[in-house]
């Protein structure tokens, strides 16, 4: 799982140790993701199956994509579809996607990259494997998350970052046990390059073998870990945790993950993803590919996109709808 990786994690900055009179967020239980399948029949694992809503607020969807190990032929994405309401945030760990839009953004990304776009008012995308990596074949893994978009925000303009692993904030435990990796928002005064429109943290953390990391987390936000690869534990009690299952935070001041001392023959650490934000706390109406805040919102989308008003493919990729 090489993602973004360094020689001399001491090198690094490093998370001020944990204040002793910070409460540890409790966990207040643990989800095991379903398999699916996605696009043109990628393997998924949907990580916030089955948790309430109001634990996610504002996130409303995350599939882990693989971990698989392709065939020559076999490598398989998306076809063109629309977005609405919310924000899509990929990123890569293994393999490359590449990605296009209609409103001209798009690009490849590769391990530790990252592909924010903001659906806003509408936008068409694609993504899938270029050509040269359906030939060959090869392991493709990774996670896609949808953000959503306050009211103010739903209709915003369409809008692209490409996020590579070197802009990625690069963070040490204070002990040296763990790397973090801030994508987005701020962690411990250490700030990711996204930017958002909803007030979020991201990252990437790996846990050396009998290794725990305490990350600060904002008061305001709530709390996820989920777990990519590896054994381990969470919170002060060490609540079990393994991979493809993701924890759900109460209130506290900070989140406490520790791994297994003896991780499998395919994981040499515990690889997790961290992340919450600030609730919008406004009601949710979601089909398909939008995300509105009524019904008729949502209506209104799919007639849009159907006459036309979400965007068109471009001419050199019409034979892909």
């Amino acid at each position: 799982m090489p993602a973004v990786t360094v020689d001399n994690i001491l090198a690094l900055p490093r998370l001020e140790a944990a204040d002793p009179s910070a409460v540890d967020r409790p966990v207040l239980g643990v989800v095991t993701a379903p398999v699916g399948y996605e696009g043109e029949g990628f393997p998924v694992r949907r990580a916030f199956a089955g948790i309430d809503l109001a634990h996610l607020d504002p996130f409303i969807h995350m599939d882990q994509m693989g971990e698989v190990n392709y065939a020559p032929g076999e490598p398989k994405g998306t076809p063109w579809h629309p977005h609405r309401g919310f924000e899509t945030v990929t990123y890569m760990i293994d393999g490359i996607m590449e990605h296009q839009d209609s409103n001209g953004g798009g690009g490849i990304i590769g391990g530790g990259d990252t592909q924010w776009m903001t659906a806003g008012g509408g936008i068409l995308h694609i993504e899938a494997p270029p050509e040269h990596l359906v030939m060959s074949g090869g392991l493709f893994h990774g996670v896609q998350l949808w953000v959503n978009l306050p009211k103010s925000n739903k209709m915003a303009a369409p809008r692209y970052q490409d996020i590579t692993g070197s802009k990625v904030a690069l963070v040490s435990s204070p002990d040296g046990g763990a790397l973090v990796r801030v994508i987005a928002g701020e962690i411990g005064g250490h700030q990711g390059p996204g930017s958002t429109y909803t007030p979020i943290a991201l990252s990437h953390t790996t846990v050396a073998p009998g290794a725990s990391v305490t990350l600060p987390w904002n008061r305001d936000f709530n709390a996820l870990v989920y777990v990519l690869a590896g054994d381990g534990f969470v919170g002060a009690d060490r609540r079990p945790i393994s991979s493809g299952q993701t924890a759900v935070f109460g209130r506290g001041d900070s989140i406490t993950i520790t791994a297994a001392d003896v991780q499998d023959s395919r994981t040499e650490s515990l690889e997790v993803f961290v992340l919450g934000g600030q609730p919008i706390r406004e009601p949710v109406a979601m089909a398909g590919p939008f995300v509105m805040n009524t019904k008729a919102e949502v209506l209104q989308a799919f007639e849009d996109y159907e006459a036309g008003r979400l965007g068109s493919i471009p001419a050199a990729h019409e034979s892909l709808d």
